[in-house]
């Protein structure tokens, strides 16, 4: 928009960046989240609008008019937040650092000033739009006057405010002077809602009219409160309307394109701790104006011809920036292909393409069971095209397979680089469509060819801070190029009334599609140069990348499970929870309902008088560890713990896995998730296989119902032998747990012949219980309180046994103080591979005592070399048997352990496989040991020999 005005209500700005960001400190202690909210919203005002006129205006500290008038005005607002305050002559200063003009005027508000610049603006035949989210303001709007909400990137204007609202611009004073605001203290007319305000506006017109039909208000009350309250009405109609007319002197060339003072603001943003707004605004250098890009010319089309389909997120008709400009200086376009014709210049020019990112719209966020219903392309940073294929009605679409049949090709060249934020999915319903499979493979098995992966922005911003809330785009586009982004519920609203994508009108589709595209597209070039800064380039490309095609064939392929057999250990449960009841019951001398706190408080401590061990704010606890104590008094507790486990083992496993089986494959297909475990480990969701309890026989049951997918195959499992103790004893050096684990000792019977200084043929089984819970106390840096609980001993024979190990293994006590010293001076703990955890509170006078980012760090090193193992592991076990097209797949990865299927007479090959590729998927100084198994079932796996 070349010749709109924008006019920024400043405070409106500064208290809704400072509620929406977290708090901040810069290096000095000084909150920050306000200054920074500011002048990202600057960035991205100047960067993608590119304002002809910029003013912010500034609310006067004098009392206004409103308050001789009324002096109530405002009084419930509270005071200023005390760490906002200090931030605010810092927003002036970066104000001006952009070099936009500040107007004030004493005594008066910063939306009168916005409403009589407004009115200059448009005499002069300019543009407006108004930046606040105040309701008030919208009595500005006109057919050139529009509200824009900065952080939600939403313009409002007079067609808008009718949907809204439903009424005109010059009715929104009477219909504020009848709702009243409580922000402001604005009192209205009881009774008088917005819905009521607007009947009763469209009915007579204006407010005096209302006032003067009340007699023919609908009900006796309203038509009460509007002849009671007609002067609070008038009153506040007077408090809502906003002056146009105020006597301001004001340059309007110095609001003109403002040009940021570069040096300025990067001096402020080091003071502040800014370091991406410092690159940011480098790139605020004013753009050229240049006859715009023939986007046409990819489809063969004339000159001058407009583009069908061409949208601009402003809009601009002659100019827009040259292709060399700064990328992130562009404003957003994007094309909606839906002809033949357009499609097929499209695809021509996709071909010449060696990077793209692919952002699918689905219906579905389950990739198994999602239809597209478009595709959005991305390769030039601001430029991006939609390919629509599912729509409402009446929309203009491609033919699907016709789209699938063109882009299949294009999408398995090799030498495509492919990009988007959680790739994964896009890969797994592509996947799910046949691309991919490799046609007339050699050997007996599918093969598979994923296309070459570039930078994911979700998978790398995690190896960059693993610890960071969120991952997903949203995050990333406020952290990366802090702009707003497209909600997705403004397309497909949420809860009940969530409706699919396929329904959403094909331009509101492509604009929120192609914008994740591009942004995803851009945030990856961020996110890559910060991994090559950060040293942690080489562990994205060479391990987390690859394993993003291995989990997405494993998400693909999924585990069979026999519903049958589920269903029969439910009802076999529900027997036992029966007999439960009974007995619960019986104990307790009358029924009552187990799962009700209240009634079994009531039991437990009123009727049977059982000691009270703990207590919540709504009464005694009555929570696993206290009804394990008092089990000891009683036989009910127990049985309580009992009826628990098997309701829970019941409700979240026997009865839910069901509903997760594909109809289709009769699968469960879980999702991997790779960016979640700050240590580096894999999760599962959707179902957590990894959860399923293997404590309790009952627990062990549930794995009899995973069996391989097809007659004649088996289930294999490899898993790794003592890998965090291996990892120990790699990190550490100490040469008797190297010896141990080099001689396929017993590693818990070796440390309990060194601890309690006896022969290892004569350790006990007691002695080689505590020697292993002092093993693995080790790694998750336990006190001598977790000891003694986890052994039921006392804590001076738990530090005794602690000490001694320390003792007698100072290899393993020298590389935990040298971790730690490196994790204080550095603030990171790293893995085996380069993973690294952010770690504070690491204290100088460390002890056994360890505190918990002591422990953390220790647990991120051994826990995350681990991970680290089993994911190169996953790789080449992957890679080799694409290779050799053997017809394994493997299903699942929990913990330490890798799940294959094969047919019986290919099982040999593939132990054989499995065993080679993980026991060297990493060089370490103490050899690795895959121990394997097979069988009909998860459960009933024997050792393969």
């Amino acid at each position: 928009m070349t010749d709109t005005t924008y006019l920024i209500d400043t405070f409106s700005l500064i208290f809704q960046v400072f509620h929406a960001i977290p708090p901040m400190t810069g290096p000095s202690g000084q909150p920050t989240n306000a200054i920074f909210g500011i002048s990202r919203d600057l960035v991205q005002l100047l960067r993608d609008h590119h304002p002809a006129w910029l003013i912010c205006c500034w609310d006067s500290a004098a009392p206004s008019f409103r308050n001789q008038l009324y002096p109530e005005y405002k009084a419930q607002r509270q005071e200023m937040p005390v760490d906002l305050v200090p931030q605010i002559e810092p927003i002036r200063q970066v104000i001006q650092g952009f070099g936009i003009p500040v107007i004030e005027h004493e005594g008066w508000e910063a939306d009168d000033v916005i409403a009589t610049l407004a009115k200059q603006a448009v005499a002069r035949g300019l543009k407006v739009r108004i930046v606040s989210s105040d309701k008030d303001i919208r009595q500005l709007l006109g057919p050139r006057v529009e509200v824009y909400n900065l952080r939600k990137n939403q313009v409002l204007d007079e067609a808008g405010l009718l949907t809204e609202w439903g009424i005109r611009p010059d009715q929104v004073i009477d219909f504020q002077a009848l709702v009243g605001d409580p922000v402001d203290n604005i009192p209205g007319v009881p009774l008088v809602g917005p819905k009521k305000a607007a009947q009763l506006l469209n009915q007579f017109g204006t407010l005096e009219e209302v006032l003067a039909h009340a007699d023919e208000a609908p009900g006796a009350k309203l038509r009460e409160n509007l002849k009671r309250f007609a002067d609070q009405a008038r009153l506040s109609r007077e408090l809502v309307r906003l002056k146009t007319d105020l006597p301001l002197e004001f340059d309007w060339s110095a609001a003109r394109a403002p040009q940021p003072h570069v040096a300025e603001l990067q001096g402020l943003f080091r003071q502040f701790g800014f370091r991406r707004l410092i690159e940011d605004v480098r790139n605020l250098a004013p753009p050229r104006s240049v006859d715009a890009p023939r986007t046409l010319a990819l489809f063969d089309a004339a000159p001058s011809a407009t583009p069908p389909g061409r949208h601009d997120a402003e809009q601009p008709t002659q100019t827009a920036l040259p292709a060399a400009a700064s990328a992130v200086a562009s404003p957003r376009r994007w094309d909606i292909i839906d002809t033949s014709e357009a499609f097929a210049g499209f695809v021509a020019e996709l071909r010449r393409q060696r990077r793209i990112c692919l952002d699918l719209e689905t219906t579905h966020l389950d990739p198994r069971r999602a239809a597209v219903v478009g595709w959005a392309f991305c390769w030039e940073p601001g430029r991006a095209f939609y390919l629509p294929v599912q729509g409402p009605a009446d929309s203009r679409l491609l033919d699907a397979r016709e789209v699938q049949a063109a882009l299949r090709p294009l999408l398995e060249n090799p030498d495509l680089e492919l990009v988007n934020q959680n790739i994964k999915y896009d890969l797994i319903v592509l996947r799910s469509l046949g691309f991919f499979a490799v046609r007339d493979a050699p050997g007996n098995g599918e093969r598979v060819r994923y296309p070459a992966l570039g930078v994911d922005p979700m998978v790398g911003d995690y190896l960059l801070d693993a610890g960071a809330r969120s991952h997903n785009l949203e995050a990333l586009i406020d952290k990366y190029l802090q702009r707003p982004s497209i909600p997705i519920s403004e397309l497909i609203g949420s809860g009940k009334q969530q409706k699919s994508m396929a329904e959403v009108p094909v331009d509101r589709v492509a604009e929120y599609a192609t914008e994740d595209a591009d942004y995803a597209l851009q945030i990856a070039d961020r996110v890559a140069a910060d991994l090559r800064r950060e040293g942690l380039w080489d562990l994205y490309w060479s391990l987390e990348r690859p394993l993003i095609t291995v989990l997405a064939e494993m998400e693909y392929r999924g585990i069979r499970v026999d519903a049958a057999e589920l269903g029969r250990q439910s009802a076999e449960i529900s027997d036992q929870l029966s007999r439960l009841v009974a007995q619960i019951h019986s104990l307790a001398g009358h029924e009552f309902n187990i799962d009700s706190p209240l009634q079994l408080r009531k039991v437990l401590f009123d009727e049977l008088r059982l000691p009270v061990l703990k207590k919540t704010k709504t009464g005694p606890s009555t929570d696993q560890e206290v009804l394990e104590e008092l089990a000891l008094v009683h036989p009910l507790p127990a049985k309580i713990i009992e009826h628990r486990q098997l309701a829970k083992l019941k409700g979240t496993y026997l009865d839910a896995l069901p509903l997760l089986i594909h109809p289709q494959t009769g699968r469960i297909h879980c999702s991997f998730n790779q960016v979640v475990a700050a240590t580096g480990r894999l999760s599962s969701s959707e179902p957590n296989l990894q959860n399923i309890p293997i404590r309790t026989e009952a627990g062990r049951q549930i794995r009899k119902a995973f069996i391989p997918g097809e007659p004649g195959w088996k289930l294999v499992a490899a898993d790794y032998s003592q890998i965090e103790l291996r990892m120990l004893a790699h990190f550490s050096g100490d040469p008797v747990l190297r010896e141990a684990f080099a001689q396929g000792s017993d590693i818990h019977t070796v440390v309990a012949s060194e601890v309690f200084g006896v022969p290892r043929d004569a350790v006990s089984p007691e002695q080689r219980r505590i020697a292993k819970a002092v093993n693995f106390g080790v790694i998750y840096g336990q006190s001598p309180f977790g000891l003694s609980a986890a052994l039921g001993i006392s804590q001076a024979e738990a530090a005794r046994f602690i000490d001694d190990y320390f003792a007698r293994y100072a290899g393993v006590t020298r590389f935990l103080e040298q971790l730690l010293s490196e994790v204080e001076a550095t603030g990171y703990a790293r893995t085996i591979l380069g993973r690294r955890r952010r770690i504070d509170g690491i204290r100088p006078d460390r002890n056994l005592n360890r505190n918990m980012a002591e422990r953390t760090a220790i647990n991120t090193v051994i826990q995350g070399s681990a991970a680290d193992l089993i994911k190169q592991a996953m790789i080449r076990v992957f890679a080799r048997l694409q290779q050799q097209c053997h017809p394994a797949h493997l299903l699942l990865q929990i913990h330490d352990e890798l799940v294959f299927e094969a047919p019986s007479g290919e099982v040999a090959s593939l132990v054989e496989i499995v065993r080679e590729e993980m026991e060297h998927a990493l060089p370490l100084e103490v050899p690795l040991v895959v121990d394997v198994s097979v069988g009909e079932n998860w459960l009933d796996l024997e050792p393969w020999n």
